[in-house]
């Protein structure tokens, strides 16, 4: 009996460190834990109809994995005091004139003192004429065929916003051509100008991130259908930026 109740000990205590040491497929990534985002959507030029489909997925995304989410398009928030309250500050389809320059130089010593910076979309389409934004970003909008289907290479699967996806990723949105791209980008995923009709680009990256000025910079061309923001891949897309950003 005593032989019985060791073995059963034993077998309770193996499983008790298996419980323990096998991960939860629905805990949050770590880079996540306890972070404060705050996603920007203000618009001095077009605005994209799929910004509250956007904003309503990124506070899913943080319920989903453990961080919270601030949401306003008041750029009186863009002060040093307030944006310490920030791990990351998220462009969702800004477009144009969108910070003073107080807000500006706020925003820069920002990203100096370590913190992250997602652009979605159309935040390529802001602040032309802020040179340290467009090298944060990565590049500006030049011009944009209709929204069609198109195929996008992820050239590097080494990374959290793309090691799950397929090495040819198709789907719909509206593909942006680009200018003044910036030398020095992690390039993470192209478009295949021959699967679709008006790139302009030849090269012509889709999703790109790099280290910038004390901080990191995650910028992804997706996500001006409202579809976007219900395409399983393209949250993950979305969420694997966000966990970049944030490490330090």
């Amino acid at each position: 009996m005593f032989k019985n109740f060791t073995a059963v000990w034993g077998l309770i205590f193996i499983c008790g460190i298996v419980f323990q040491c096998s991960p939860s497929h629905s805990a949050a990534p770590f880079a996540t834990r306890k972070a404060h985002l705050l996603v920007f959507y203000k618009t001095a030029g077009f605005y994209h109809k799929s910004i509250p489909a956007g904003l309503a997925a990124l506070q899913k995304l943080g319920q989903e994995n453990g961080f919270s989410v601030d949401t306003t398009n008041n750029a009186a928030l863009f002060t040093q005091k307030n944006l310490k309250k920030y791990q990351a500050v998220v462009f969702l389809s800004t477009t144009q004139d969108v910070l003073n320059p107080a807000q500006q130089t706020a925003f820069e010593q920002y990203i100096k003192a370590g913190n992250g910076f997602v652009g979605i979309h159309a935040a390529t389409d802001t602040e032309y004429q802020w040179p340290w934004y467009n090298q944060l970003v990565g590049a500006y909008f030049e011009s944009h065929p209709a929204v069609q289907t198109a195929i996008i290479d992820v050239v590097d699967k080494n990374h959290p916003a793309t090691h799950f996806l397929p090495d040819r990723w198709q789907r719909r949105d509206e593909w942006y051509n680009f200018k003044n791209l910036q030398p020095g980008l992690q390039i993470l995923a192209t478009l295949d100008e021959k699967s679709y009709k008006g790139g302009t680009n030849g090269y012509h990256p889709v999703a790109w991130c790099h280290a910038f000025d004390g901080g990191r910079a995650f910028y992804t061309a997706g996500g001006h259908t409202n579809e976007s923001f219900q395409d399983p891949l393209f949250l993950r897309h979305l969420l694997g930026g966000i966990q970049y950003v944030l490490q330090k």
